[in-house]
């Protein structure tokens, strides 16, 4: 699936949160619908069969509960996205990635292995670190091999981590510094890889156990100066990569590092269609959650490739970050000393809003987990699927009501958070999460009031684009 992702350092976020985020976007021409839901251990199966390849796999038999933002038709299986678990530690999968015909030669696809309807499903709920992630999904893809090359993230309080598929059976994984961020679009991106370090006892690089040995005995190294660039062996470098991928990566370095780099014109160091851009980077200001939220909606805004700038003839010449078909964008922010948050936004990103919800519960609130098959204006995925293509139909007139719900609800989501965090340092153990079902109910109050009501302003812009207007009032 077509997806963009960023990481972030703890040091580096606005409040010393792990932050892992993700746009879960549906394939051209399909909208998939949504829920953000509990999984409880007794929910969890112990004998799992992928639905796409039918893979069949044993699980351990002490889940614990997550979150997850499920497909709600069904037949192509469950695809969770994201979610948290019981011990705080967040996933998020996957970021389809690309290879090449050298790796798929040496090491093809398993066509009834694991994919990305499976991951979350299959280890979430057995891991108590982002580092035990890595290592049981490494497991399960040298076990059962994989179908599609993927791009998975891991965080808990301490660390993220990013791992990537190889071919059918192999994967690299490279821990996020605290200092840093990282951007990902639809192409492995790990740009660089100390395999020293992989196989010491103290790793920030991980991989599995005879990737040095499968890179050297099918000639995937390129480096002519010794250095291994783990791009160059494992990734793909086509025409397509140019307009689909890496535009949306130097849009995203851009925009955290104005001043870092020469990102436009001639003389530009790098631009949309540089296949050496940095995977990570030190920002040059801490990272927020609007800051995220803004580039996983980015169409390229300030640029002549954003498709809604009218008058340029550059206009939607790059795939935009935020599309008509973003199904669930999750945030996932970890701490130290504070409750697990994970942020959820349905359907187009440009045009809805990001909501906090405390991830330790026993349920979600009714307007986020209640998503039918059927449109409805009862539950958030299809308010929103809705408020986006009237939004962008009448994009002049309602852009000014988009704005002002998004940062309405952004601020209402700060003071209520803030509130329950602070009531939460002082809370019983016996009481806390009771407080977060509580906040988290007030949140959904909060933004089911504030988008009915921008859904009634955005009906009426359109309503008074339609071509059978007439001005003389004859009522």
């Amino acid at each position: 699936m077509a997806c963009t992702t960023i990481l972030v350092g703890r040091k580096v976020s606005y409040d010393g949160s792990c932050i892992i985020a993700r746009n879960d976007d549906s394939g051209a021409g399909k909208f998939t619908v949504k829920r953000f839901t509990v999984v409880h251990p007794q929910e969890q199966p112990r004998d799992y069969t992928s639905v796409i390849s039918h893979a069949k796999i044993k699980l351990p038999d002490d889940p614990m509960r997550y979150t997850a933002c499920p497909n709600v038709i069904k037949g192509n299986g469950i695809w969770a996205a994201c979610g948290v678990n019981e011990a705080n530690v967040g996933m998020s999968a996957t970021e389809t990635i690309t290879s090449n015909a050298r790796v798929l030669g040496a090491d093809p696809l398993v066509e009834d292995g694991i994919g990305e309807e499976d991951l979350v499903t299959i280890t979430l709920p057995y891991i108590r670190t982002a580092r035990e992630g890595v290592e049981r999904l490494g497991k399960l893809h040298e076990t059962y091999g994989t179908y599609e090359m993927n791009g998975i993230a891991f965080c808990d309080s301490q660390e993220i981590w990013w791992f990537e598929s190889i071919g059918g059976h192999h994967w690299m994984a490279r821990r996020v510094p605290d200092d840093r961020y990282v951007v990902m679009p639809n192409q492995q991106g790990i740009d660089a890889f100390d395999f020293k370090d992989a196989y010491s006892k103290q790793k920030a690089n991980m991989c599995s156990a005879d990737l040095k040995e499968f890179v050297e005995k099918n000639h995937l190294d390129l480096s002519l100066n010794g250095t291994f660039d783990p791009r160059a062996a494992f990734g793909s470098h086509d025409d397509s990569d140019h307009v689909y991928n890496t535009p949306r990566a130097w849009y995203m370095l851009r925009y955290f590092n104005p001043s870092t780099y020469k990102w436009d014109g001639p003389n530009a160091q790098y631009g949309p269609r540089s296949d050496d851009l940095p995977w990570s980077m030190v920002p040059e200001k801490k990272i927020t959650i609007e800051d995220v939220k803004y580039i996983l909606s980015a169409h390229f805004q300030g640029t002549p490739y954003d498709p809604y700038a009218a008058s340029s003839a550059q206009a939607g010449a790059f795939r935009s970050i935020g599309v008509n078909r973003n199904c669930v964008l999750g945030v996932i922010q970890t701490y130290e000393k504070r409750d697990a948050k994970e942020w959820i936004a349905f359907a187009s990103n440009p045009f809805n809003a990001l909501v906090p919800f405390y991830a330790d519960v026993n349920y979600t609130p009714e307007y986020m987990d209640n998503t039918t098959q059927n449109v409805s204006t009862d539950n958030f995925y299809w308010s929103s699927r809705l408020m986006a293509a009237m939004a962008d139909a009448s994009y002049k007139n309602s852009l000014i009501h988009i704005e002002r719900y998004q940062n309405k609800v952004a601020a209402q989501s700060h003071e209520i958070m803030d509130r329950y965090d602070h009531l939460l340092e002082n809370a019983a153990e016996e009481d806390r999460r009771n407080l977060r079902e509580k906040a988290n109910q007030e949140i959904s109050d909060m933004v089911q009031k504030e988008t009915t009501d921008t859904l009634d302003k955005v009906l009426y812009e359109l309503s008074m684009n339609m071509k059978n207007a007439y001005a003389r009032s004859d009522a």
